[in-house]
C-alpha cells in the first residue's frame, strides 16, 4: 500500500518551519503514543507513521531529498525509517523531554524533591471576617534535619552518583519500535545514593516536628478562601524546596446577618400595628453600630430596605457591600378581650370600604368561578 504525503500525515503546509513540523508531530505522538492507547493497533500504526514523518521533515537533507523524489528517495535501503533503533535517536530528544515529562517520566520526576504542600482549616467568626483578624495555627510537618542539613548523610560522608543512571536521574530503555525514558528505579530520580546514612533521620533528610506560626487574615474574607504560606509545608528531599502551607478560611453561621459575596440580610419582625401606622426603627449592623431607619405607614410584609455600605468589605479592596433589611410582619397572637373588640371595629370599618388589592382579587376569582 502507497505511504501517505509526509505533510498531510502531519496536518501542515510544504512550507512549514521546523518550529511548526515540531508541534504538529509533538500533537500526534501525545494522541496516539502506546503508552495512552493500549492495545489499539491503529494507534499505534499512527503514531509509527507520524514518528516517520517527522523522521524525514525535521533533517534538513531527508526533507530536502523527500521533497524531490518523495518516498522513493528512502526506498532500497536509502535511509528508509527502520524504527526508532534504526537511525540516531539524539534528533527526537528534545521533543522526547517534553513527551515523557507529560506521562509522568523523564526530567519532571526530579521535582518530586519539593516537598509536599499542607492544608490547615481555620474557622473565623463574621466580626473576624469583617475586620479581619490574626490567627495562631500549630501543626504538625517534616522538616529539613539540622544534623545532616537535610541530604541524608552522615557527617564526614556524602552522596555517591548512582551507577546505574550514571547520576542522570533517569534511564533510557528500548520497547519494540520505541525508546522510552523513566525515572531510575535504583536511585527514584536523584541521581544520586546516600552510602553513610544520617543516624538522626535514616538517611531520609528531615524529621517529623511541630511548627507554629501567626496568619494574618484579611478583612473581607469569605467561606472557601484560601491562604497560601510559601515554604510552610514539609522540607523537600535531598536539598529540595519546602511546600507551602494552605489556610482554607470557614465562616461561622451569624445568629443575625446572613452573607451573600459582600452584601448582608437579615428579617426584621415589627409589629401588625407598626407595619400599618408606621415607625422608626434602630437597626444592628456588622461593624457594632446602629443604623434608623423609618418605616412608612402601609409597610407590606417582605418590603426590603437597604443601607448602602454596610455590608461586608471586598477582599483587597477600599469598598463595601450592602446591607438588606426585610420587613416581618407579625401577626398578633392571644388576643386580650379589648384587643379582639378593636379588631373587630377595625374589620367592620374595613368591610365598607374595602383595599382596593383584596377588591380586585375576589372580583377576579368570582368571574373565574362563574366560568368553570
Amino acid at each position: 500500500m502507497a505511504k501517505r504525503d509526509c505533510y498531510d500525515v502531519l496536518g501542515i503546509p510544504k512550507g512549514a518551519s521546523k518550529d511548526d513540523i515540531k508541534k504538529a508531530y509533538r500533537k500526534l505522538a501525545l494522541k496516539y503514543h502506546p503508552d495512552k492507547n493500549k492495545g489499539d493497533k491503529a494507534s499505534e500504526e499512527k503514531f509509527k507513521e507520524a514518528s516517520e514523518a517527522y523522521h524525514i521533515l525535521s533533517d534538513e537533507k531527508r526533507k530536502a531529498n523527500y521533497d524531490q523524489f518523495g518516498h522513493a528517495a528512502f526506498e532500497g535501503g536509502g535511509g528508509g525509517f527502520q524504527g526508532f533503533g534504526g537511525f540516531d535517536s539524539s534528533s527526537f530528544s528534545d521533543i522526547f523531554e517534553d513527551f515523557f515529562s507529560d506521562f509522568g517520566g523523564g526530567s519532571s520526576r526530579r521535582s518530586s524533591n519539593r516537598g509536599s504542600d499542607l492544608r490547615y482549616d481555620v474557622t473565623i467568626s463574621l466580626e473576624d471576617a469583617y475586620k479581619g483578624t490574626e490567627k495562631k495555627v500549630r501543626y504538625t510537618t517534616y522538616k529539613s534535619c539540622k544534623s545532616c542539613s537535610g541530604s541524608g548523610a552522615a557527617k564526614g560522608s556524602k552522596p555517591i552518583i548512582c551507577d546505574y543512571c550514571s547520576g542522570r536521574g533517569k534511564v533510557r530503555t528500548n520497547q519494540g519500535f520505541f525508546t522510552v525514558q523513566q525515572t531510575c528505579p535504583q536511585c527514584s530520580g536523584y541521581g544520586e545514593m546516600i552510602g553513610t546514612p544520617c543516624g538522626s533521620c535514616s538517611g531520609n533528610g528531615k524529621l517529623q516536628a511541630n511548627e507554629n506560626v501567626t496568619v494574618k487574615i484579611p478583612k473581607g474574607v469569605d467561606d472557601g478562601t484560601r491562604i497560601r504560606l510559601s515554604g510552610k509545608g514539609e522540607a523537600g528531599s535531598k536539598g529540595g524546596s519546602s511546600g507551602d502551607l494552605y489556610l482554607f478560611i470557614s465562616i461561622e453561621n451569624h445568629n443575625i446577618f446572613k452573607r451573600s459575596d459582600e452584601n448582608l440580610y437579615y428579617e426584621l419582625p415589627i409589629s401588625f400595628s407598626d407595619a400599618a401606622l408606621g415607625t422608626s426603627v434602630e437597626v444592628p449592623s456588622i461593624d457594632g453600630g446602629k443604623s434608623k431607619i423609618k418605616i412608612p405607614e402601609g409597610t407590606q410584609h417582605g418590603k426590603q430596605f437597604r443601607l448602602k455600605g454596610k455590608g461586608m468589605p471586598v477582599l483587597r479592596r477600599s469598598v463595601f457591600g450592602d446591607l438588606y433589611i426585610r420587613i416581618v410582619t407579625q401577626v398578633p397572637v392571644s388576643l386580650s378581650k379589648k384587643q379582639k373588640e378593636l379588631l373587630e371595629e377595625f374589620n367592620q370599618i374595613e368591610s365598607n370600604k374595602p383595599d382596593p388589592v383584596i377588591k380586585n382579587f375576589f372580583e377576579k376569582a368570582k368571574k373565574f368561578w362563574k366560568k368553570a
